[in-house]
């Protein structure tokens, strides 16, 4: 016997969901974002499911070798460019787009020895502050980069910071990227998940989904009728009984109210569920929601059972997440982080079983 929490990755649910970015923007191409090891569900599994995008993003050259090796021949962009001036001959060896968003990344591209053809996507900061050059300097790096021999094929990239919360925010950054992209006639590429689901002026020559692509960030995912693609389970361990007034759980947090069936299921935050998931957080047995009790713990967290006591035995499936009636976004919301750090976070102990 194995220990019982799996985490079931829906092949359909990903080419279903590629499928509906492309129906979504039809008039552009589409870069699938593939970082953080596929957000959680495997890059090359991923990849192979998203093999019809036009192109993958990555966070690092280490994820791009992992998509070359693996046989992909689709264009990949360095999402953050270069960390290293050493990282250049390994951009060419594995033809691999280049974002760059500041100057020294710049003067090591311009200065190295390589001559070979490469898409260069200038990153500029339309509002988010994090990554990119000031629009008062686009007209400066591609007059540098049009001058240089080498053959760069240009690009223009920004990205929206709160596409999901603010319209008024996200209309500046619509703004501004119109302004300084209009005297060019380069690719242009803005649109994240959330600004591909709310801002249809936003979508240009390319869209870079993410979050959506695996059936997550809500709020507006049922619109789209996009399929969540992890389901997150284990299994009841252990049932017991305990009086009114007794504690569930490290530090005693939780008093029961009343005499209790209490349920053990075998997750913890040693599997990636999140430690900081308050009492009162949904569990699926038998298609219904019962509240975890206390605090979570390495390998198990608490149930209430008490209004189904009689209905369930021991080995009975528990739904952590990634079912229609109970998302990962919701857990994420119950336990104050985002959706996108829990599909992350599920840790190399929990095995991944893919559904066809």
């Amino acid at each position: 016997m194995y220990r019982p929490a799996k985490a079931f990755i829906s092949l359909p649910a990903l080419r279903h969901n590629l499928q509906t970015v492309k129906k979504m923007a039809p008039d552009s191409k589409v870069l699938a974002v593939l970082k953080a090891n596929g957000y959680g569900h495997g890059i090359a599994r991923v990849a192979h499911q998203f093999n019809c995008a036009d192109g993958f993003g990555v966070a690092c050259i280490e994820e791009a070798i992992i998509l070359r090796q693996k046989g992909f021949l689709h264009r990949i962009l360095l999402l953050e460019g270069l960390f290293s001036e050493a990282e250049i001959p390994l951009v060419y060896q594995h033809r691999l787009d280049l974002v760059i968003h500041s100057s020294h990344q710049l003067d090591w591209l311009l200065a190295s020895h390589y001559d070979g053809k490469i898409h260069v996507w200038v990153k500029v900061d339309t509002g988010m502050h994090r990554l990119g050059f000031n629009p008062g300097e686009v007209d400066s790096v591609i007059a540098k980069l049009e001058r240089s021999p080498k053959p760069f094929q240009i690009h223009l990239i920004s990205h929206l910071a709160s596409a999901d919360e603010s319209e008024s925010f996200t209309l500046q950054q619509i703004a501004c990227f119109d302004e300084f992209s209009r005297p060019y006639a380069y690719p242009r590429s803005l649109s994240n998940s959330a600004g591909l689901q709310r801002f249809k002026q936003a979508q240009y020559e390319w869209v870079r989904p993410g979050i959506m692509l695996y059936g997550a960030g809500h709020p507006f995912l049922e619109e789209y009728d996009l399929k969540p693609v992890m389901r997150l389970v284990s299994e009841i361990t252990s049932l017991k009984k305990i009086s009114k007034g007794e504690s569930v759980g490290y530090g005693n947090t939780w008093q029961a109210p009343r005499d209790t069936y209490v349920g053990v299921v075998a997750i913890g935050y040693g599997d990636g569920y999140p430690r900081h998931a308050p009492s009162g957080t949904p569990v699926l047995i038998k298609g219904q929601r019962v509240p975890i009790i206390g605090r979570v713990s390495m390998d198990m967290v608490c149930v209430d059972l008490t209004e189904m006591a009689g209905q369930v035995r021991i080995g009975e499936e528990a739904v952590l997440w990634g079912d229609e009636a109970l998302s990962v976004d919701e857990i994420a919301d119950c336990a104050g982080t985002i959706g996108y750090e829990l599909l992350c976070g599920v840790t190399q102990r929990v095995p991944f079983i893919e559904v066809q």
